[in-house]
């Protein structure tokens, strides 16, 4: 009985000690960052993000404060805590303004809501946050080296917008609701003329209106024929090679002239 008691109390104390070896310590900044950046390095991010926020136990103005306040936002980025990343690294642009780093800072802020941009089908909130950082960032610091980098995401997160628009608008002509659908689809073009959905959008908007012509009583067609004809030539226009120019001149041709019958008998 004695023994049992003695193992279980043994047990109880290497409980609590091994407990207890999980606090951090630390007696003055400099420690606590430069347990903080070895623990980072070593890719411990959520317990580097303690070392770095101790730091701040001794204020916010000693000399390893703007480190440990960067570092604090890339430990909670490199975890994919990117609501805290994001907030930390607006706290160090907003605290260390004439740090040489901030303009590194702003672009990695914008990277934590790239890296929450979800796929097209999902809100696309997080989407047009990152787009509206980066272009921040860049007019902000024109000559930046990440500049070019900011760029190209930019592009690639207004691809995926564009194409959440242009399945929005399949969806409405699926549905047959084809005066919707060709708004929608001419959306696309009006919104992200530079993406790869853009002629496919004006090549669908034409085939809506001409859809929607059909389902419109013979004193409306005219103006419905219109809009598919302005698209067809936006299209024809701008982008000459797309193959959707040659596939529809012929429907282009028939809604000419049909335009003109109605108007001459109406």
């Amino acid at each position: 009985m004695r023994s049992t008691s003695r193992i279980s109390v043994f047990a109880l104390l290497l409980l609590v000690g091994c407990a207890g070896s999980g606090r951090i310590r630390y007696d003055n900044p400099e420690e606590a960052y430069r347990k903080g950046l070895e623990l980072y390095e070593k890719g411990s991010y959520d317990r580097a993000a303690e070392y770095f926020r101790g730091t701040f136990d001794f204020g916010r103005t000693h000399e390893f404060a703007a480190d440990a306040q960067l570092y604090l936002a890339r430990s909670h980025r490199e975890a994919g805590d990117y609501l805290l990343a994001a907030n930390e690294y607006n706290r160090f642009i907003q605290l260390y303004r004439r740090d040489p780093r901030v303009a590194a800072a702003q672009y990695e802020y914008a990277m934590t809501f790239y890296e929450r941009s979800p796929g097209y089908q999902l809100d696309q909130s997080p989407t047009r946050r990152a787009i509206e950082q980066f272009q921040l960032f860049i007019d902000r610091n024109p000559n930046h080296e990440l500049v070019a980098d900011a760029e190209a995401r930019i592009n690639e997160l207004r691809e995926k917008l564009a194409r959440k628009r242009f399945e929005s608008a399949a969806l409405y002509e699926r549905r047959g609701l084809h005066e919707a659908a060709a708004l929608t689809y001419q959306s696309v073009f009006d919104e992200f003329p530079g993406t790869r959905w853009a002629d496919d959008a004006l090549a669908a908007a034409f085939e809506n209106y001409i859809a929607f012509a059909d389902q419109s009583v013979l004193t409306r067609q005219p103006e419905r024929l219109d809009e598919a004809i302005k698209n067809y030539e936006r299209l024809r226009d701008l982008f000459p090679d797309s193959p959707h120019a040659g596939r529809l001149e012929g429907a282009y041709e028939a809604a000419v002239a049909r335009r003109e019958k109605l108007q001459v008998s109406l």
